[in-house]
């Protein structure tokens, strides 16, 4: 019985480590939608992927990123049509998905009824308009979200006061520049007071959870300013996020100068790659660094798994970077009828699944890539197989031979982590 018992708590610290060491997953806040509507997930053999969490599972992720918003109902239709539908209804339900599939869940704030990003940061309608007056409705508000959260059992793991703040947020008032600058209208001083609001709420309500502060390379020397600036008003987050495209944000070469920077003088800080996300089909007009840029990574599937297995092979000769999260990674219209069904008003083709076909993209398959040593559990972390023969919860208890005749949730089954959906 002792050595059945150790060769268990064996088991669990090995699981336990690697979900405290390193993160992978993406952002999938449209994945009910893609759901409700329809869509035909497959897998790369043309299988059907009856649950996509599961599968994402079995691919070795374990963190998934969901955006909220105030109100989506207010946003512009052109936005809507680009997927700003998260209420915080809907993110109750992503959330206990995720949760239940027993991964961590990243909980985005935007505090805007629409996207925000450097571009726009709109303050939702109704909200105050004096900074006193709109830094306690951030902080009633986020504390009201992250109650009805813990109520529905969806209790975040990582939470981000703000989405791509490298201009503040809450515009006009909090409008700024990263080096501190005061910019139409707004001042950095009014944004860093709605950011610690935001941060006092998410630390008197999920005190376990670790605050993640996102900025976005449009210009590497925003980010290094940005973080200066912020250490002025605030050192209270532990996640430097950042959201890195290639064909907006420039080469590999950009992302290591900035997370040199980075690692080099906020040591005590945790950094994540929580927006990334590469083309694999019909690459975007719009793209600051055009694809001959990347000559090793063009518009097609082996473009998009070699740009993967390069970001990867960089961000793991960080110490301090621990999370890699695909931007939009469920996008897949496949099977929807587009005057009707459709999710989106346009293809997202840099996700993980091909639109046309459903099938998954061979970038998927590698992600896991990103955990190395803590990627999955392997045999010789078990003393001995057979003693753990069986279904077991991750506490170590015994509850059967038989994992089809569980609820769903995570189990050990004969040494391995398994998520019965």
């Amino acid at each position: 019985m002792m050595r059945k018992i150790f060769s268990l708590l064996f088991l669990l610290f090995t699981i336990t480590a690697s979900a405290d060491g390193k993160y992978v997953g993406g952002d999938i806040s449209l994945l009910p939608s893609y759901i409700d509507h329809g869509a035909k997930f497959l897998d790369r053999e043309g299988n059907t992927i009856a649950s996509p969490l599961a599968y994402f599972g079995e691919q070795g992720m374990n963190a998934m990123r969901v955006r909220l918003f105030v109100n989506p109902a207010n946003a512009p239709a052109d936005h809507k049509g680009q997927g700003v539908v998260q209420d915080l209804a809907y993110v109750k339900r992503l959330g206990k998905m995720i949760k239940d599939a027993g991964m961590a869940l990243m909980l985005d704030f935007h505090y805007s009824d629409t996207w925000t990003d450097p571009g726009k940061h709109s303050t939702p309608a109704g909200w105050p308009s004096s900074p006193d007056a709109l830094a306690d409705k951030l902080y009633d508000y986020t504390k009201e979200c992250l109650n009805e959260l813990i109520a529905a059992g969806v209790t975040p793991d990582f939470v981000q006061p703000g989405n791509e703040i490298t201009y503040g947020m809450l515009w006009p008032t909090g409008h700024c520049y990263p080096d501190g600058g005061n910019y139409s209208g707004g001042t950095f001083a009014n944004f860093a007071k709605y950011l610690q609001a935001g941060i006092r709420a998410i630390r008197e309500v999920c005190p376990q959870a670790k605050i993640v502060i996102q900025t976005e390379m449009s210009r590497s020397q925003n980010v290094t300013n940005f973080y200066k600036t912020l250490k002025n008003y605030t050192d209270d987050y532990d996640i430097i996020g950042i959201s890195y495209y290639p064909h907006f944000h420039g080469t590999l070469s950009t992302l290591k100068s900035v997370l040199d920077h980075l690692q080099n003088n906020y040591p005590d800080k945790k950094i994540q790659i929580v927006e990334t996300g590469y083309y694999h089909k019909w690459y975007p007009d719009d793209a600051t660094y055009k694809q001959s840029s990347f000559p090793n990574w063009p518009a097609t599937d082996e473009g998009q798994l070699q740009f993967t297995k390069d970001l990867i092979a960089t961000l793991n000769q960080y110490k301090n970077v621990n999370g890699l999260f695909w931007w939009m990674m469920e996008a897949n219209e496949y099977g929807l009828d587009w005057n009707t069904k459709r999710v989106t008003d346009n293809w997202y083709n840099a996700s993980l699944f091909d639109n046309e076909t459903g099938r998954a993209e061979p970038a998927l398959y590698v992600l896991k890539d990103f955990l190395g040593e803590s990627a999955g559990i392997s045999e010789t972390a078990v003393p001995d197989k057979e003693i753990i023969h069986g279904v077991f919860t991750l506490d170590g208890q015994h509850v059967g031979n038989a994992l089809d005749q569980q609820p769903k949730g995570i189990y050990i089954v004969d040494g391995k982590k398994v998520i019965k959906p």
